[in-house]
């Protein structure tokens, strides 16, 4: 049976359950379920092996799931006469009123898919208290972006970009841009992901941003109610290809280690910059990579576990099909492809084989370079010409004649009549 990156992952974290490397609670946090699951899983794989981790429902449909044409009617109803009710209120009144019984949590769902908040939504208060570390490198890294004036008070807001290990609070890298973006994210990841030092961690911590995660208020597209899920955004797509997992937080505190990160940065990475006297981003960039092995040397702590976690990426893996944004295009009947106010002509597959019609994959790479693949093969590609204006017969434009010059007949007064 193939796994999946999501199971690969969870493969690794029983693994060392197995091993005595990692307990039950750590291992509940990094696969997102409770320590109960754990144990119970952590049984199924000693018994199975890697056929365990794999759910035993897959590529069938829950019986459970909601008809389309009753998902369709609490949608509309939740949007009609009961806008402005809460979930459990709503439940208890789609049970009264309409014959309709759903629990709040599946109402819940319901909505959210569609894009139906609940207008009060209510959090009890919780109590707070510093997570311990994970014991060994590479099982978390908390990723963020700090926006700052880092060249002083009179000086732009430029994002930094970076990653800091849990266990050990060091940083694998870290990159300034001018905003926080999806390429810098991209470029973050490649660096420690490739670096001889590191590789691909098992789980990463992050925020809520559109980077990562799309909004619930969203509306659906056709081909995701299709396919009953969301698509990922860019970098979500990316971690899923890795098989790295995707902690979201839930508020600022829940991911204070790099919060505080970015206080310590703040102070002594600006002092840093001014000293040396940078004026642009690639001045920043280059101080920054010398302040970093400075500053994990002076901050980091050695995990509680030896070893890594790190995992390299696997022999047959092309970093650049990895790495890059991936769209859907359809080929046209000409052979060439439009994608970014460009036109790329295809050259003839084999046997002089045609890809008119033909949806293949366009990657547009971190350098700016752009790739077509068909079915996992890269296509040969040139510049398409210019297309020819399409001409057509013009009324030729008639010559402006000069307006008519009227003479007015002057005017003979009339003799009068003498009467008789």
């Amino acid at each position: 049976m193939t796994l999946n990156g999501k199971e690969q992952a969870r493969l690794v974290v029983l693994g060392r359950v197995d091993r005595g490397e990692l307990t039950a609670v750590a291992a509940a946090e990094l696969l997102g379920v409770s320590e109960r699951q754990v144990r119970r899983v952590l049984a199924a794989y000693r018994r199975d092996g890697a056929a365990a981790v794999a759910h035993g429902n897959r590529g069938r449909a829950s019986p459970r799931a909601l008809d389309a044409e009753l998902r369709a009617r609490v949608v509309a109803l939740a949007r009609g006469p009961y806008a402005g009710c809460n979930h459990q209120h709503l439940s208890e009144l789609l049970a009264e009123r309409e014959g309709i019984t759903l629990s709040r949590s599946v109402l819940r769902r319901t909505l959210l898919s569609a894009g139906v908040a609940s207008p009060r939504p209510r959090r009890a208060p919780k109590h707070r208290r510093r997570r311990d570390r994970m014991p060994q490198e590479g099982l978390l890294l908390q990723i963020d972006g700090s926006r700052h004036r880092w060249l002083g008070a009179d000086g732009p807001f430029w994002t930094l970009i970076g990653a800091i290990d849990d266990a050990t609070g060091t940083v694998p890298h870290a990159l300034f841009r001018a905003q926080e973006d999806a390429h810098g994210y991209f470029l973050l990841l490649e660096r420690i992901v490739t670096a001889p030092r590191y590789g691909r961690p098992v789980a990463v911590y992050r925020d809520r941003h559109g980077i990562f995660e799309r909004s619930t208020a969203e509306p659906e597209t056709l081909a995701e109610q299709l396919a009953g899920k969301r698509e990922p955004t860019q970098f979500g797509r990316l971690l899923e290809e890795l098989g790295v997992r995707a902690i979201a937080a839930r508020s600022p505190q829940a991911k204070g280690r790099i919060e505080r990160l970015w206080g310590t940065f703040q102070d002594r990475l600006v002092a840093e910059l001014l000293l040396a006297e940078a004026r642009t981003l690639d001045d920043a960039n280059r101080v920054l990579g010398g302040f970093l092995p400075r500053f994990n040397a002076r901050f980091g702590v050695p995990p509680e576990q030896a070893g890594t976690a790190y995992r390299r990426l696997a022999a047959d893996a092309v970093a650049a099909q990895l790495f890059c944004f991936k769209y859907a295009a359809t080929v046209g009947n000409d052979n060439t492809v439009r994608f970014g106010g460009q036109r790329l002509q295809l050259a003839p597959g084999p046997g002089g084989r045609s890809y008119a019609r033909a949806t293949v994959e366009v990657h547009e790479r971190l350098d700016g370079r752009v790739a077509v693949f068909h079915r996992g093969a890269c296509l040969a590609t040139t510049a398409a010409p210019l297309e020819a204006p399409a001409l057509r017969a013009r009324r030729a434009p008639r010559p402006r004649l000069p307006a008519p010059i009227h003479f007015r007949r002057p005017t003979v007064p009339t003799p009068a009549r003498s009467g008789r």
